[in-house]
């Protein structure tokens, strides 16, 4: 099996995802916030680019949830922290979302044949997921601003790791960036905490009081659910057709 990390989404090429599984990742806090949601019992999020898209597509029944630069948009029901997003507000709802980075990064990844949603707390559950497509996998960190995020390129190694662990019988083909996120995975598992505080995210939410979001993403392995991308929306993998 082959597998590719993309360091953030402005790398992302339409000819790196043919036939490919993507599986994108933003731990703090797109992807964190879209399990969240689902898990909550939201029918689905509709990932959009623009916050004009937003407004535009949004019937009187969706919720309208998003940031720019960590901040809730003016008008919307919903910012992007995981803990916004519960049961008696999100339940049933479709959740129209646009995001600084994370939403966009899923959106240049809609090429690839199957597209799933993974942070920390559901990374186990994701590659499960993803290797019953039996297709190579592009693994993508959003990033924050075209750059690498350190959280985004640990989960990836988590990724990884979990793959080596456990589908050993899939021999692993990786890119130089591949085997440097599974290092970094490797040499930091034992201080999570302590280094994802310590990235540019995390010490970015800290400063502008949001470390409870901190706290909501790194826990690792906290639930199965997957969202996947079924029909230009975001719903629990498997999907009930």
């Amino acid at each position: 099996m082959r597998v590719q990390v993309i360091s953030n989404a402005s790398n992302v090429h339409q000819a790196q995802l043919i036939g490919k599984t993507a599986i994108v990742i933003d731990v703090m806090r797109t992807a964190s916030t879209i399990i969240a949601a689902i898990e909550a019992g939201a029918r689905c999020v509709l990932p959009v680019e623009t916050i004009m898209e937003a407004k535009a597509i949004a019937k009187s029944s969706d919720l309208l949830g998003g940031e720019r630069f960590c901040k809730r948009i003016s008008g919307f029901d919903l910012g992007n922290s995981p803990n916004e997003y519960r049961n008696s507000i999100v339940c049933d709802k479709r959740i129209i979302l646009t995001t600084t980075d994370g939403t966009r990064a899923i959106i240049r990844s809609m090429r690839a044949a199957e597209l799933f949603i993974a942070s920390l707390t559901n990374a186990d559950a994701c590659i499960d997921a993803a290797m019953q497509t039996e297709r190579d996998l592009v693994l993508i960190c959003a990033g924050s601003q075209d750059q690498f995020t350190l959280e985004d390129g640990f989960c990836a190694g988590a990724l990884i790791a979990k793959l080596q662990k456990d589908y050993s019988n899939s021999p692993l083909s990786m890119n130089d960036f591949g085997y440097a996120m599974l290092s970094l995975y490797e040499h930091t598992k034992h201080q999570q905490t302590t280094t994802l505080r310590n990235g540019f995210s995390g010490k970015h939410l800290q400063a502008i009081g949001l470390e409870a979001d901190i706290n909501d993403c790194i826990q690792i392995n906290r639930t199965t659910v997957v969202p996947y991308l079924h029909n230009g929306v975001i719903v629990s993998y498997p999907v009930n057709s």
